[in-house]
């Protein structure tokens, strides 16, 4: 995969671009800031763009600025936000349109490689990886009419943990359940948010859109 790394931590980029090339990706090109990424992206054609929040100069949105104008113009371009700060509008700005290949971690807890790894290639792919912290955050602020209000409890706890990034066999692990019982789960997921079998490529991604949309104020 070719990957760009943007990140004003000159050691966490080079340590991210030095993990990512040793799991046998691409890393074409390496930023300090966000300022020259929409060319760059032009120039080196990535499939992923692993980017900072908080970079120069005012170190507070432009990350998230360039992620947003990035998908806005290359949606085919898939980004993983790195964050120090758990702000649940970050991720909601970033999927306010409902894109997909999207993801944000928070940089304390990318620890454990292989599932670092493993999110990167889901966003790549087409799917999210949110934060475990975030999604637990954005659960205790509800709408009303909130359409995640047809689900049952265990389809909520279903539903929370595929907007983690788990699979239908890590699902069935993690909640000590079979398969059958799982994929049961999940379809009453797509068939009470209403979303057809049509769009079967994407109704994991779209389940998941919804419920961090609608989990957030």
């Amino acid at each position: 995969m070719r990957i760009i790394v943007v990140d004003d931590s000159v050691l966490l980029r080079e340590g991210i671009a030095s993990l990512l090339e040793r799991a046998g990706h691409d890393v074409v090109a390496q930023l300090g800031d966000a300022t020259d990424l929409a060319s760059v992206v032009d120039q080196h054609e990535p499939e992923l763009v692993v980017l900072d929040i908080r970079m120069p100069p005012t170190h507070t949105t432009e990350g998230l600025e360039a992620a947003v104008a990035l998908r806005a113009s290359r949606s085919d371009v898939a980004v993983m936000l790195l964050s120090q700060h758990i702000e649940t509008r970050y991720a909601l700005d970033l999927i306010a349109d409902g894109a997909s290949g999207v993801g944000y971690l928070l940089k304390d807890r990318v620890a454990d490689v292989e599932d670092f790894l493993g999110s990167l290639d889901r966003v790549a792919a087409g799917d999210t990886a949110i934060d475990p912290q975030v999604v637990t955050k954005l659960v205790g602020r509800e709408r009303r009419n909130n359409p995640l209000d047809r689900l049952t409890d265990r389809e909520r706890e279903v539903l929370s943990l595929m907007a983690e990034g788990h699979s239908n066999g890590s699902l069935a692990e993690t909640l000590v359940l079979n398969q059958r019982t799982i994929e049961t789960h999940v379809s009453n997921i797509f068939s009470k948010l209403d979303l057809p079998p049509e769009l079967e490529v994407h109704r994991r991604v779209q389940a998941v859109l919804t419920y961090l949309t609608n989990v957030a104020s």
